[in-house]
């Protein structure tokens, strides 16, 4: 075997899983999560907020595994236990029928700083949204949309971005090490939705424009990372995009049919039409470099 193997963005040496080795055979009675954390702690590997990188670290140990270099204890708790039970909230679906004048300033809130306002819009997803609601897994934003008067007009989702996109990669110009360096520096608008019985023309537009002059601050105060773009897929067919135009995204291509995390072009889906949102400028060069820290921090404030 050629050493060192790349796993997960981390390079690994014979040692590393020597090591993976003793800790499965010294305490058996471990289970993946606990095995994960002590690794983490060992490599020191930690995501630019400073916590554990706790779930990269187990999908490094799945890789492992799959190449037959470990093997993992079982599974301690189902996938389909750990799922969250989204409550049924009482809300006011009165349609709102009125120009965007009348309803502002619309107010955009950070869903995560109330447990009311998150579990509120946990169930907006799972009930009003055609893809429903999915725990997002690894860093990631969530917006409350509210008119002046309080009314709840419909929430936005932030979370990472996909791993290889064609279209993408060739427009930033990433190179496999760039991209695996750097995908932290990119979001993902992963959900927008504006509930179904709001008709208010202009709204969509006016919402994205007034949470990307925020995200990337937004964003740093949660984990210590400033994000340099934005990308979104808008499902062809079903969408038109208008509101992502209106908002300046830019389209620059498709995808191939793929999911969004599918490395291994297994899983079909529509194609849909990628957008990308710069928040700062220059902001394909500094996705583009590697750097030895990554410090997306000073490549924003270099770029404004």
């Amino acid at each position: 075997m050629n050493w060192p193997l790349k796993v997960q963005g981390r390079f690994l040496y014979e040692s590393d899983i020597n090591d993976v080795r003793t800790l499965l055979q010294t305490y058996r009675q471990w289970g993946r999560t606990r095995l994960s954390r002590i690794l983490c702690q060992k490599w020191n590997w930690r995501r630019p907020d400073g916590q554990w990188k706790d779930m990269a670290c187990r999908e490094l140990l799945r890789k492992l595994e799959q190449r037959g270099l470990i093997t993992l204890p079982p599974r301690q708790t189902s996938r389909l236990k750990s799922l969250p039970v989204i409550a049924d909230i009482k809300i006011d679906r009165s349609a709102v029928h009125l120009p965007l004048c009348e309803v502002q300033p619309i107010e955009v809130t950070d869903a995560r700083v109330c447990l009311n306002d998150e579990r509120l819009f946990n169930y907006l997803l799972k009930s009003e949204h055609y893809l429903g609601f999915s725990r997002p897994v690894g860093q990631n934003m969530k917006y409350l949309i509210r008119s002046a008067g309080g009314s709840v007009l419909g929430c936005l989702l932030f979370g990472a971005a996909a791993w290889k996109v064609q279209d993408r990669d060739r427009f930033i110009g990433w190179e496999p090490p760039a991209r695996e360096a750097n995908l932290n520096l990119l979001a993902n608008n992963t959900r927008f939705l504006i509930l179904p019985w709001v008709r208010i023309a202009g709204l969509a537009s006016h919402v994205l424009a007034k949470v990307m002059r925020r995200l990337a601050t937004d964003w740093e105060r949660r984990y210590g990372t400033r994000v340099l773009a934005v990308e979104t897929f808008v499902e062809r067919g079903r969408f038109s995009g208008i509101c992502y135009q209106a908002a300046n995204f830019m389209r620059i291509g498709q995808t191939q049919g793929r999911s969004r995390q599918d490395r291994y072009s297994r899983l079909s889906v529509p194609v849909k039409d990628i957008y990308i949102y710069p928040l700062c400028q220059n902001f394909r060069r500094h996705l583009g470099v590697i750097r030895a820290s990554s410090d997306s921090r000073q490549a924003h404030d270099d770029a404004e």
